[in-house]
This record gives C-alpha cells, structure tokens and sequence, in this order.
C-alpha cells in the first residue's frame, strides 16, 4: 500500500510555525519602518502649518502695504491690529496751482464739495477722501476721530470724469486749516482689522470707523485666516521722523490634530509709508 502523506501538503504545526515566523518578520520591519513614517507624517504637518502662518503673513502684509499713513494701531493685548486700506491716491486741484478752470479742494468754503483730481486715480462713490492724516490723537488730522473736530475724511457722493463730488466739505471746517503741502489725498475704502482669539485669526472689514480701536470689530464682514493659532504677536512703532513705521508680526501655529508635529512659529516686519 502507497504512502499518500508525502504528498498532503502542509501540517498544522507547520503552518503555526510559518505564521509564528512571519509574525516576528513582520514585527522587524514595522520597528524600522514605524519611525521613517512618523518622521514623515510630522515634517509634512509642520510642512503645512509653515505654509499656512506665511499664507497668512502675506495676506497682513499686502494690506499693511495698503494702509492709509498713520492709521496702523495695535490694541493694548497686541492681539488685535487695524488699518484704514487705501484703493487710491492722487494729486487734488489746489488754489496755489492758480487753475484758470476746474474745481479747486477748498478748504475756507464749506459750502463747496466739488474739486477735480490731477492724474488717473480716482475715488469711487462710497469711498473717503483723506487730506494729511497726521495719526491717531491729533485732531483735526485723524481720520478714526469724527465729529465736529475731526475734519480730515469725506465721504465721496459721486464721481463725474475727474470731478469728484463730496457729500461735505469737513476740510473748511478744519482749525487751523491742514491742507497737503503736496496737495495729495488719499482713497480710503474700508477699515481692516485682523484678530487672534479663541486659536482663530480672523480679517475683519467693512465695518464703521471709531476713534476707538474695536476689538473685535462688530457688523461688517469677516473671515477665517487661519487655525490652530496657539499665539500672535502684533507691534507698531513709528520712527520719530514721522514719516515711515515698522510693524512686527508674529503668529505660531499648532495641529490640534498631531501633537508630534509640535508649532510652527513665524515672525515679519513690515515698513510702513507714513508720509501724509
């Protein structure tokens, strides 16, 4: 009689035995493995919380590039900073032009709210003009004051080919009178304020101006910039020449998510123009 064993295959204890014997490789691999991989899935996380902390910075930077001179503030926290963002700027139509036509900014006449514009940069309706905005706390050159003493900003009413119309004139009310010595204003669209608070950084705008900063600003627009905001740092000097300003910005970033990742933490410096 043949022996059919020979060509049974594998035995149980055989099998146990290749099992037992992959287990152990298997386990070999993954020691050498498991650290390359977490090594990986933690850089590409600081990876994406660098990118996201720069995003951010660039998005401050372009607008503080924007801001109206003189108009930069930081809260006492340094956790809130505010800007007036221009759209335009340009050369207004002055009496010392001695014009033989055209509208002249007048500031001895209240009553006139009409002056033409010397270039191509021209405000558009629902915007404000500012003339020599000198800085928050020196009235009548601050364009956050209002009323009666704050006699810098107009709100545009219309514009008629390079006519602009005023629903004011608040610039003949100013005492003494501030005229630009270059005859310059500025366009000013919607005050932005960015925000750091409950590890969110937020960009707020079109909300009112106030002569005092608002933090946070409230109606308006707003958006969500970045998360996982474990601090922010804003700062502001101005240089004592009054005509550039430095501003620092500092934001540090978590994942929530991977605590092996640990922060990301990345500072700016941005000059600001301050010539009014």
């Amino acid at each position: 009689m043949s022996d059919n064993r020979k060509n049974g295959g594998f035995t149980f204890v055989e099998m146990v035995v290749a099992i037992v014997i992959a287990g152990i490789i298997a386990a070999m691999v993954a020691v050498f493995v498991t650290k390359p991989v977490e090594g990986y899935v933690d850089t590409a996380a600081r990876a994406d919380l660098a990118d996201a902390a720069d995003t951010a910075l660039k998005r401050m930077t372009r607008d503080l590039r924007l801001a109206l001179p003189n108009s930069v503030r930081v809260d006492a926290t340094g956790h809130y900073i505010e800007l007036l963002l221009t759209s335009a700027g340009g050369r207004y139509l002055a009496a010392e032009d001695n014009p033989s036509s055209g509208h002249i900014l007048d500031f001895s006449n209240p009553a006139d709210t009409t002056f033409d514009v010397i270039g191509l940069d021209l405000p558009s309706a629902g915007e404000s003009v500012v003339v020599y905005n000198l800085g928050s706390g020196l009235p009548p050159a601050d364009a956050y004051c209002s009323g009666s003493a704050c006699n810098n900003r107009a709100s545009v009413a219309g514009v008629s080919g390079s006519t602009v119309t005023l629903s004011s004139n608040p610039f003949a009310l100013e005492s003494p009178s501030l005229p630009s010595p270059g005859h310059r204003f500025m366009t000013v669209s919607t005050p932005v304020t960015y925000g750091c608070s409950n590890g969110n950084l937020t960009r707020y705008w079109n909300y009112a101006i106030s002569p005092a900063q608002p933090v946070p600003p409230s109606g308006g627009s707003s958006a969500l910039l970045a998360t996982g905001v474990a601090n922010c740092v804003f700062s502001y000097s101005s240089m004592a020449n009054i005509r550039s300003g430095l501003v620092g910005l500092g934001l540090t970033l978590l994942n929530p998510d991977n605590a092996h990742a640990g922060s990301v933490t990345l500072f700016e410096q941005v000059h600001v123009d301050n010539t009014p």
